[in-house]
């Protein structure tokens, strides 16, 4: 019996109404930039498997060093003991970070590094006699799928069952040109009050709002006005974080830097799950203190993972090498001129790119889920390639080992399948 028949029988997929979509395709296999499913058949892993796998999969390097820690020590708890692999990866991941940013905290996921900063903030203030209980959070996002994370994302199609159970959240509209004054005067309506602990926002893109872009200067404002206040910044960089945005993280294109960074995805290359909350000694210091309660109670099993720590030591040394800096090159390169070449094309509404993000919204009415975004779906696997389309919006974030041959397979097969709807 097929890989797909056998899980029909037990497994509940992510994101997934079972009785629409009741079969799951097998795979078995990955390298590199190929998946292979269990007939043979090969597929480009054009989104690198939500953004984790970027450096490709099962990369020789990170295989290496994973499995030299794994031979070395697998896990302990990171309460009361350390070790190398977080010592080391700590001392790895300050080369590449802003340099305000001092402590790491360690989670397992991108939702659990939004819902620990958004403690954090509250705690920073809390424990310095402050109440400031509001938050504030860009209209559209997604931070993730957690509780706390779920209430600073925007976006009904995941949080409706559960609107009257989140936290409050204050929204503003992502700047642009033509609404920035009106943003910034919203916001300092709310900061004036002195009860907003903190603002936390995707930096540059919003991932799954169909990879909506703004720009670095209309945020710097936001977040300049923010700090005036004491409101602590939070950028969600789980998403954009190691290269994406063509730069190691996108707050790296900010002159005004977060208080606190959200990581995960790339941060280990995909090889396995971890969550990392970074923050500025300031932050730090506001629970350092001779009282235990002012201390930061949060704690998770598998924080400080070696095995993951290894991983993520793997995935700077990576993200800093020629080899990946080129491909990261190579594929902005190839999205830009390939922006250019669909111009004329009538069925593209818009489309756009920053680093190696690559986003069409094509000119056609689809749900965000069903048959008709199922059917775009299907026509790019029949074709070789794995993409995952939000409603109208194809995207593409391919990982940086990619070359050029099957860039260009990839902007090909749009181009046809533009032609096909036209």
């Amino acid at each position: 019996m097929s890989l797909t028949k056998r899980d029909q029988k037990h497994l509940w997929h992510p994101l997934t109404q079972h009785k629409m979509t009741p079969e799951h395709l097998g795979i078995v296999k990955a390298n590199g930039v190929y998946l292979q499913d269990e007939e043979g058949k090969k597929y480009i892993d054009a989104i690198s498997s939500w953004y984790t796998a970027v450096y490709g999969h099962c990369h020789p390097y990170m295989v290496q060093k994973v499995t030299a820690q794994v031979q070395t020590l697998d896990q302990i708890v990171f309460a009361g003991f350390t070790h190398p692999a977080a010592v080391n990866m700590s001392e790895k991941l300050m080369e590449i970070l802003p340099d305000n940013q001092q402590k790491i905290f360690f989670s397992d996921n991108g939702s659990t590094t939004v819902d620990i900063a958004l403690k954090m903030s509250l705690q920073y203030h809390f424990n310095q006699g402050k109440k400031k209980l509001k938050i504030v959070a860009f209209k559209n996002a997604f931070h993730g799928d957690t509780f706390g994370a779920m209430s600073v994302s925007g976006l009904d199609v995941y949080n409706g069952p559960f609107s009257d159970v989140v936290l409050s959240v204050d929204r503003i509209a992502v700047p642009t040109d033509e609404n920035c004054h009106q943003v910034l005067a919203d916001f300092k309506k709310l900061l004036a009050t002195n009860q907003v602990a903190c603002f936390v926002f995707e930096p540059l893109v919003q991932g799954a709002n169909c990879m909506h872009m703004h720009q670095a200067k209309h945020l710097d404002a936001l977040i300049a006005l923010a700090q005036k206040y004491d409101t602590v910044c939070i950028a969600d960089e789980v998403m954009t974080g190691f290269g994406k945005t063509g730069t190691y993280f996108a707050s790296d294109q900010l002159e005004n830097k977060p208080d606190i960074m959200c990581l995960s995805k790339a941060l280990t290359g995909g090889m396995i799950p971890m969550g990392l909350t970074t923050c500025t000694q300031k932050i730090y210091d506001a629970f350092y203190a001779n009282e235990i309660a002012k201390g930061f109670f949060h704690g998770h099993t598998y924080s400080a993972n070696p095995i993951a720590c290894a991983a993520v030591i793997a995935s700077v040394d990576l993200l800093k090498s020629e080899e990946i800096q080129t491909g990261i090159k190579r594929i902005q390169k190839g999205h830009q001129a390939f922006l250019k070449s669909i111009k004329p094309y009538t069925k593209v509404k818009k489309a756009r790119t920053l680093g190696v993000i690559l986003a069409i919204d094509l000119d056609v009415a689809i749900d965000r889920y069903g048959k008709d975004r199922n059917a775009i779906f299907n026509h790019f696997m029949s074709k070789g390639i794995f993409l995952r389309p939000l409603g109208n919006t194809l995207y593409v974030v391919p990982p940086y080992v990619i070359k050029q041959k099957e860039l260009a397979f990839i902007y090909d097969e749009i181009k046809e399948y533009i032609h096909l709807i036209s």
